[in-house]
């Protein structure tokens, strides 16, 4: 099941998020050779301590972790404006109560081989996204941005995610850096759904829910196509 976890939630679940930074130091600092900090066999940091909420995708009884992400506002601190700030144009805020930024996307290879034998890597990527599109929508988010690297978007268009890449930079690691931002609406939640046949991944587990202001969803797609969000103002790492 996939499910979001709170601030207010981080104890009774502390035993998922301990497998979580685990995964993430394999995924991100073993596998991948990010430059991210690391204590032993966990991989957390700073925006941790910001209270984010996390998607989490486990078994039935939340006691086995098969993927995870984590989201921020972009009201306050995220790595987009601290670290990749140089992966998008000057001209354009990505500030905004709507736009969250997704980051830590990962899945557990070895984890879901044995436990879920016909999913493939594939398949659980496309459902991670599938299940975050509808956590997104769920709770208001409007628009969720993230950066990664070029390949990724291979995996967003196998899931029929709506990708609009903003820009991109060199000078972060081995490979550019790129921005994009992700369109929530249920036209495209349908969309990832049609792609990919998979549905209704994403349970309402009965935390609070995340602001919903409302903003024009034309008004961010005018201020795309003009490049510039400055007036509204309004991505995974």
């Amino acid at each position: 099941m996939f499910f979001l976890v709170q601030a207010t939630d981080f104890g009774r679940h502390h035993g998922l998020l301990d497998q979580m930074f685990r995964l993430r130091k394999r995924v991100f600092f073993d596998e991948l050779g990010w430059d991210v900090p690391v204590s032993g066999d966990i991989e957390r940091d700073s925006y941790d301590d910001l209270k984010p909420a996390y998607l989490l995708w486990t078994d039935d009884e939340q006691t086995t972790l098969y993927g995870s992400l984590r989201l921020l506002p972009t009201t306050g601190p995220t790595l987009l404006n601290d670290v990749f700030r140089k992966t998008y144009p000057n001209n354009i805020d990505l500030c905004h109560p709507t736009i969250w930024e997704g980051t830590r996307m990962c899945i557990d290879t070895e984890e879901i081989a044995m436990s879920l034998p016909d999913v493939t890597p594939q398949d659980a990527m496309a459902m991670m996204l599938v299940a975050l599109g509808e956590c997104a929508l769920e709770h208001g988010i409007q628009t969720l941005v993230s950066n990664y690297e070029p390949q990724m978007k291979r995996i967003y268009k196998r899931a029929g995610a709506p990708l609009t890449e903003i820009g991109k930079a060199d000078g972060y690691g081995r490979r550019p850096v790129c921005c994009g931002l992700f369109e929530v609406s249920e036209r495209t939640i349908a969309q990832m759904r049609e792609k990919t046949g998979k549905s209704n991944l994403y349970v309402r587990n009965g935390a609070r829910q995340l602001p919903k202001p409302v903003v024009e969803r034309a008004l961010i797609a005018a201020l795309i196509a003009s490049g510039t969000m400055a007036a509204a103002g309004v991505s995974v790492a």
